[in-house]
This record gives structure tokens, C-alpha cells and sequence, in this order.
């Protein structure tokens, strides 16, 4: 028994300083979030942009200083900074990220009311510029919100489908997926684009998730 005591108190110290070695070499992940949303510009889905106002509002009244927020519109070629509508990393003092919330709103409401339909859908582009700005942020949990009814339609000549999506860590919510007329036709179109998606980004070692109920924004950021 006394051996045991002894074994214990000379090896106790080595397991400590074992256990804290191991725990500073260990990556630590920022406690800060990090948002890209990308809102679909095309056709009758510009309809749907009210919508995408209520979203940009819950997110702005959630997120705390130090997190980034960015919102981008997908049009027809979006893997490109020029369609990132506003964006900000919120500051840690209340009334300085107080007005960076509002000048972020103004932002939103003058794009909004100047809106024009694109006349392609590149989806795909926009995922890559919202990694590029992720990654940039340093943010350690990062969410890609898509507005959109998920249907890519490219310009002859770009190519999308071949590029793989470095996802790892990512969330990526697919929001007010909104049915076609084709769809109301043949119910497997809508399914097949929600389950190619899925497979794309969870290819790219990402999580997906659809939230088409608007009403319950508080699943959006969920880490």
C-alpha cells in the first residue's frame, strides 16, 4: 500500500505537467462568429428580398463585438468582392458597434430599394468569395447563410461544378428555399437540387442544414 502511495506521489507531478503541456499545444478556436450571407438576386426571386431583411436584422441583434458579418448578392458571375453589399467586424465598445449596426442596415435598406434582377445565378462563385472572407475574418465559428431557391443557372463558359468547397468547419444554412413552377411539375426537381447541394457541401466536409421556416431564426447560428 505504501509502495502505491509512493508510485502515486512521485508520478502525480509528471501527469500535470504532461496534462498542461498537452493542453497549450492544443489549437485554440476564437469564440468568435463569423457570418456571410448571400442573397439571390435572379429573376422572380427578387421577390423574396423582404424577407432577407428580417433575416439580416435577427443576425445583426445576435451577434456580439468581434464577430463579422457580411452580406453579398448572387448574380451572375458572384466570386467577387464587388458583390459584397456591406460588411463589419463589430467593435467591442456598445455605442461604436451601435452605429456600425445601423450604417450596416442603411446599407442593406439603399441596396434593397436599387435592386435589379440578374439574369444568372452563380451560386457556386458566391460560396468560394463567402470562404475567402471567412477564412480572412479569423472568426472560429463560421456560418454561410444562402437566400436563395438554389437553383445555379451559369453563363456558357464558367465553370462551377468541378471546383471543390473547403468547408471543414463551416455551418452552411440554405434558407427559404422557395419552389419553381417546374417543381410544382415534377416534385423531384426541388429535391434533387436540395439533396446535390447537400452532398456538396458535406463533400467539402461542411454541415447543412435547411431552415425554410422563417419563423424560427434562432436554429441560424447555432455552434
Amino acid at each position: 500500500m505504501k509502495k502505491n502511495i509512493y508510485f502515486m506521489l512521485c508520478f502525480l507531478p509528471l501527469a500535470i505537467l504532461l496534462a498542461a503541456c498537452s493542453s497549450e499545444d492544443a489549437p485554440q478556436v476564437p469564440d468568435t462568429r463569423g457570418v456571410y450571407l448571400l442573397i439571390d438576386t435572379s429573376g422572380t426571386y427578387t421577390q423574396e428580398l423582404e424577407q432577407a431583411k428580417r433575416v439580416i436584422n435577427y443576425i445583426l441583434s445576435d451577434l456580439k463585438p468581434g464577430d463579422s458579418f457580411a452580406v453579398a448578392r448572387v448574380d451572375t458571375g458572384s466570386f467577387s468582392e464587388k458583390d459584397i453589399i456591406t460588411k463589419a467586424t463589430f467593435d467591442a465598445r456598445p455605442s461604436a458597434s451601435n452605429e456600425q449596426k445601423r450604417i450596416f442596415q442603411a446599407q442593406i435598406n439603399k441596396f434593397l430599394k436599387e435592386v435589379k434582377s440578374s439574369s444568372h445565378t452563380d451560386i457556386t462563385g458566391g460560396i468560394l468569395q463567402a470562404i475567402e472572407y471567412l477564412n480572412e475574418s479569423g472568426a472560429g465559428h463560421k456560418t454561410i447563410l444562402i437566400f436563395s431557391d438554389l437553383k445555379e443557372e451559369l453563363r456558357p463558359g464558367f465553370v462551377r461544378a468541378e471546383i471543390p468547397l473547403a468547408l471543414s468547419g463551416y455551418n452552411v444554412v440554405a434558407l427559404n428555399v422557395t419552389k419553381l413552377r417546374s417543381d410544382n411539375v415534377d416534385p423531384r426537381e426541388y429535391l434533387g437540387r436540395l439533396e446535390g447541394w447537400k452532398q456538396r457541401v458535406e463533400t467539402g466536409g461542411g454541415r447543412w442544414k435547411v431552415v425554410n421556416d422563417l419563423e424560427r431564426l434562432e436554429s441560424l447560428l447555432e455552434i
